[in-house]
């Protein structure tokens, strides 16, 4: 019989996967909208929003309870940056200002795909970590 942590912990680490690939194409979307992130977004993007949902997910895929409490912290911070930049604050960066161009569409998808995946991967993380204790 399978354990449902363990099945929680696949399942984490299987969006931790899903959101790295949506990050990729987000990624090329920025680029090629010569939409510019300031050097401290680089490198929070890098961090928060990039390693450490990966270091989550090989956490989780050890079976290592820390990782819910990364999954949680690092999908948080990255819902809380992404959500505002993309749907809130006034830019370039946001899904709304978006002019015809080819990846325009490509861009906005991929906001919504890595808002939903970071929502799914909070509440992945506090159900994990609240069963862990």
């Amino acid at each position: 019989m399978r354990n449902p942590q363990h099945s929680l912990e696949s399942f984490g680490a299987m969006i931790v996967a899903v959101h790295f690939i949506v990050s990729v194409v987000h990624a090329a979307a920025h680029i090629s909208l010569h939409i510019d992130m300031e050097p401290w977004q680089t490198v929070y993007i890098l961090v928060m929003i990039t390693a450490l949902p990966l270091v989550s997910g090989y956490l989780l895929w050890r079976r290592a309870r820390a990782g819910f409490w990364l999954l949680l912290c690092s999908m948080s911070a990255a819902l809380v940056f992404g959500g505002y930049y993309h749907f809130i604050a006034v830019g370039a960066d946001n899904v709304g200002s978006l002019g015809p161009h080819s990846w325009a569409r490509p861009f906005q998808v991929t906001a919504v795909l890595l808002a939903l995946a970071e929502t799914v991967g909070v509440f992945t993380g506090v159900i994990g970590a609240l069963r862990t204790q």
